[in-house]
């Protein structure tokens, strides 16, 4: 009876189907799914949105998100040990990052990413054979320093940002690349670590 129900109900919104596209569906998911998480967050701007469905989320009420940003799916946005996380307005997420703080994340405005970007500021345990024979699960969360990025810097596709790390407005990292070292506004990186190969004066 149920299924019927539900067919029926299919069959009689076919033609508000047919008439909207997937892409307004799926915004107006979007929104829905953000509306329901912004209660838990710090604060999110007018405008964000954050699409289904995240893979991880934590420590919301330590998120600060600006207006008109745009987190694409299977999210991972943690907080650990009260880290901080800000992140300004008018930025493009795309599906699969992963920011996590221990210590202290900075966003500027107009970041675009390409999908499955790291950003993190911690990880499992250092390299001491206290820590190594533990489960890299079981490590205790340390930090080596806060990661901030500026402004309209874009970092391509898998880029991965590692602790301690500034990246000065308008840097592009080229994909694959993993950052170690601090980056100079209008500079062009990539490689693994990362190397300036472009900058301007």
């Amino acid at each position: 009876m149920i299924r019927y129900i539900l067919n029926l109900v299919g069959m009689l919104l076919s033609p508000l189907i047919r008439v909207l596209s997937a892409s307004v569906w799926s915004n107006a998911a979007a929104h829905i799914y953000t509306g329901a998480y912004r209660p838990f967050f710090g604060h999110i701007g007018k405008g964000t949105v954050m699409y289904h469905k995240a893979m991880k989320l934590h420590g919301l009420k330590m998120v600060s998100v600006g207006s008109c940003c745009s987190f694409g799916e299977s999210l991972q946005l943690t907080s650990w040990q009260g880290g901080h996380i800000t992140i300004g307005d008018d930025c493009i997420i795309r599906a699969y990052a992963h920011i996590t703080a221990a210590n202290s994340i900075t966003i500027g405005n107009g970041l675009l990413t390409g999908t499955n970007v790291l950003i993190t500021d911690n990880s499992h345990g250092s390299f001491t054979h206290e820590h190594l024979s533990m489960q890299p699960g079981l490590r205790p969360i340390v930090s080596k320093g806060p990661v901030v990025i500026g402004n309209n810097v874009w970092l391509g596709n898998n880029v991965c940002i590692m602790p301690g790390v500034t990246i000065g407005d308008g840097v592009v990292v080229g994909a694959n690349s993993v950052v170690t070292h601090d980056i100079p506004a209008y500079s062009m990186a990539a490689g693994i670590p990362a190397k300036i190969i472009k900058q301007l004066s």
